[in-house]
């Protein structure tokens, strides 16, 4: 006899009896197992998920926790390079203030004049063209601003916030905050620092055959450390930051880190090209100019090598 299951389903209107066979009962205990398959399937699902969501949690406060450590250490770093600038800054100082009274002892010795042989060798018919427009691309010449008042020039001076006497190492243009600088020759940025305090926003270009550029008491830089630059390009703005009595640019020219006077070399252009050899002492003009030249020589066609070489000869 077939095994069959009644349901008797009773209401009002009487009662009805199904007769569910084998085979039904069997689909019928296959879509209930499925049914738990599918909700034990879920709940591993969801657990999985919130176990994920866990561990990503702590995985996200673990990196928040190096990031703030690395935000120390970084914090830290910039401020032990600010201290290391400072320090850099006050040992070129005191290395400025044996070079000037070195420089002072070569007077009294007469070891500052110019020889007669330097005089010859640098006489304006013997420098070309080229040379001049390469010395004047490479070697700090012109302002560094458009428009500026001199407001304070290279030398002894009384400071104007401090009011004590010091070696002014620069010269200083009366210009508004905001008055954009210029780059005075080819070169690239050695360092732009911020600060309040000193010389204020600074940046320092080092240019060709040891000559080097600073800009102090800036707004802001529109270059930054590593640019390499070019005569006449854009590379900050004129402020009021650090030790100053109000705006303006204190500009400075060195060579081999002794600090010279910028006056002449903001008045050198093409038309008083041979001026800056007997205005600005303790470089040795000739031997900058004689590799000047044989750079430019390599460059020229034949031809006009020859006439260099011709030239040469003849000075």
């Amino acid at each position: 006899m077939k095994e069959n299951v009644i349901v008797s389903v009773s209401s009002i209107n009487g009662t009805r009896h199904f007769h569910l066979g084998k085979l039904y009962r069997y689909c019928l205990k296959g879509v209930g197992y499925l049914l738990l398959a599918s909700v034990i399937a879920t709940g591993a699902f969801i657990y999985k998920l919130v176990n994920d969501a866990y561990f990503a949690r702590l995985k996200q406060i673990e990196l928040e926790n190096k990031s703030l450590t690395l935000s120390e250490e970084v914090s830290s770093l910039k401020s032990l390079k600010e201290s290391l600038e400072g320090d850099l800054l006050e040992r070129e100082e005191k290395i400025q203030l044996v070079s000037d009274k070195l420089g002072d002892l070569e007077k009294v010795l007469g070891m500052g004049e110019t020889s007669s042989e330097l005089e010859s060798r640098l006489d304006t018919a013997a420098i070309t063209s080229s040379v001049r427009m390469v010395m004047l691309t490479q070697i700090p010449s012109g302002s560094p601003v458009q428009k500026g008042r001199i407001s304070s020039s290279y030398g002894k001076r009384v400071h104007p916030v401090t009011g004590k006497a010091a070696f002014h190492r620069g010269q200083d243009f009366a210009v508004n905050t905001g008055t954009p600088i210029y780059a005075p020759a080819d070169g690239v940025v050695e360092i732009t620092r911020k600060s309040d305090q000193g010389s204020g926003n600074f940046l320092r270009l080092l240019h060709m055959h040891g000559f080097s550029s600073s800009f102090s008491h800036l707004q802001k830089f529109a270059v930054k450390s590593g640019d390499f630059v070019q005569k006449g390009d854009l590379i900050a703005y004129s402020g009021n930051s650090g030790l100053s009595s109000g705006p303006h640019l204190h500009y400075e020219i060195r060579f081999v880190g002794r600090s010279l006077d910028p006056k002449p070399f903001v008045h050198w252009g093409i038309n008083n090209f041979e001026t800056i050899f007997s205005e600005v002492k303790g470089i040795r003009w000739e031997s900058l100019v004689n590799q000047v030249e044989l750079r430019v020589s390599t460059q020229l066609p034949l031809s006009l090598q020859r006439a260099v070489q011709s030239t040469e000869n003849s000075g």
